[in-house]
């Protein structure tokens, strides 16, 4: 059970595989083991760095609110107490959103980029749901709970589909006797961090290989979010799975991990 000392916190990490590192970010209510249907496929590949955030898991929970440029710190100080630099990384959803703070404030540790659904600012609209969901997480059994986000991040192909909606109802039962449960307190702290961010006027700065990628059903972190990053790093690649929505890594997994182990490893090396 590896824990390091990292930005004031005790921080919950997990390896699996060889070869050069990738760092795996995840999003907001989620611990790193939400990674495990990729890293099956990803660590016959890579040397898989996973964290659980700051406000999950089995990292410590602190008062918030977080922000995202503190949560790309935490991640430097584990690639610092593992003795990396010029890791791949992927971030999904607020993990995106931390990714591209660790490549602004930390340029040399950071190879390439894949910024799933990810977004550089909070409009309002965004503002409010984040908004609504502490307040669902307040008031809702966990299951509940977590029916409300499955409803944001999955898309009406997964509703339709007998086995995907199977699925779906056996993780809200998981979610109903999760024993790492996080507290409203952690929660909170993440949602502020994703209002809060805003990465807009720098992601120019950003010269990394970056593909970003979404659905183009995305309810949750609309088409719009994911265009304005990928126009705001330059040479950054953009692709959206059709009638995908957030969850589009989980609704088509295999397809989307082929295409992420093949990109990453199409980057150059750094000499």
């Amino acid at each position: 059970m590896p824990t390091i000392k990292t930005n004031g916190i005790h921080f919950y990490y997990e390896e699996r595989g060889s070869g050069e590192p990738l760092l795996l970010i995840m999003g907001i209510t989620a611990p790193g083991s939400v990674w495990n249907v990729h890293v099956a496929d990803w660590k016959h590949h890579f040397r898989c760095i996973i964290g659980d955030n700051r406000g999950v898991g089995q990292t410590d929970k602190p008062a918030g609110p977080y922000t995202t440029e503190q949560m790309a710190d935490d991640y430097a100080g584990l690639l610092d107490s593992l003795g990396l630099e010029n890791v791949h990384v992927v971030g999904c959803s607020m993990g995106s959103t931390i990714a591209q703070q660790l490549a602004i404030r930390h340029p040399d540790k950071v190879k390439s980029l894949v910024l799933m659904c990810p977004w550089a600012r909070c409009d309002n609209y965004a503002k409010g749901l984040f908004s609504h969901i502490m307040n669902s997480k307040a008031r809702f059994r966990p299951e509940e709970f977590s029916l409300y986000i499955q409803l944001l991040i999955f898309s009406k192909s997964s509703w339709d589909n007998a086995q995907k909606h199977e699925e779906l109802e056996t993780g809200r039962r998981q979610d109903a006797c999760n024993p790492y449960p996080q507290p409203l307190h952690g929660l909170e702290g993440q949602a502020a961090a994703c209002i809060s961010h805003n990465a807009l006027n720098d992601l120019g700065k950003i010269n990394k290989p970056t593909l970003v990628i979404g659905g183009k059903e995305d309810i949750f972190t609309p088409v719009w979010m994911a265009e304005e990053v990928a126009n705001g790093i330059p040479g950054a690649e953009l692709y959206l799975y059709d009638k995908l929505g957030h969850a589009f890594h989980f609704e088509h997994t295999e397809d989307f991990n082929d295409r992420i182990r093949n990109w990453l490893q199409k980057v150059p090396s750094v000499h």
